[in-house]
């Protein structure tokens, strides 16, 4: 399957919608975007929180690649931490981290 090419993606949004910036996001995107956790971290750090009503419909939209799961499981190992306090952390709904440990459990 082809893979979007984020970084492109990212730079042309870049220089259309905060062209004062570039250089400023530049080490953001110089290296390869891997995984969905990667490309929130970089839509949250170009975007800055926006109104809770945009970002509830946007968690809604999100998807995320057996990659991520797996790192936000090993985080929640590795923490210590139930599914109520990952559900927060990551706001992700409880039930979605339940199907996820059944899903990918070692």
């Amino acid at each position: 399957m082809n893979c979007p090419n984020y970084n492109k993606i990212y730079t042309d949004l870049i220089e259309r919608k905060f062209p004062e910036k570039k250089e400023e996001f530049a080490p953001l995107l110089t290296r390869e975007i891997k995984n969905s956790l990667e490309i929130i971290k970089i839509n949250n750090i170009i975007f800055n929180r926006q109104d809770k009503e945009i970002n509830f419909l946007n968690q809604r939209l999100r998807s995320y690649d057996e990659e991520s799961i797996k790192r936000v499981l090993e985080y929640q190992v590795s923490n210590r931490l139930n599914n109520r306090e990952m559900a927060s952390l990551f706001k992700f709904s409880r039930n979605t981290i339940a199907k996820w440990r059944k899903t990918f459990a070692k």
